[in-house]
């Protein structure tokens, strides 16, 4: 359920197809997004799921999957 509401914000803002999100992809690599495109999922994915996530935990954010698990643990 969380990777699935998070598939697609990313989809959303960044254009990508679902198919193309799953939980090893490398969000700026993968993606080709940028700094600015990771801070805008985090918000977006705060707002979605309630949560507040300190700057210095959005640099350890390098797969979709660590983004999932940081959610599971903290929503």
């Amino acid at each position: 359920m969380v990777f699935e509401q998070l598939r697609s914000l990313i989809c959303e803002m960044l254009g990508v197809e679902e198919s193309a999100v799953t939980m090893n992809s490398v969000i700026l690599e993968d993606f080709d997004a940028d700094s600015l495109d990771l801070v805008e999922i985090v918000m977006g994915v705060e707002e979605q799921f309630g949560i507040e996530i300190p700057d210095d935990t959005i640099e350890q954010f390098r797969t979709v999957g660590d983004v999932v698990h940081y959610i599971e643990e903290n929503a």
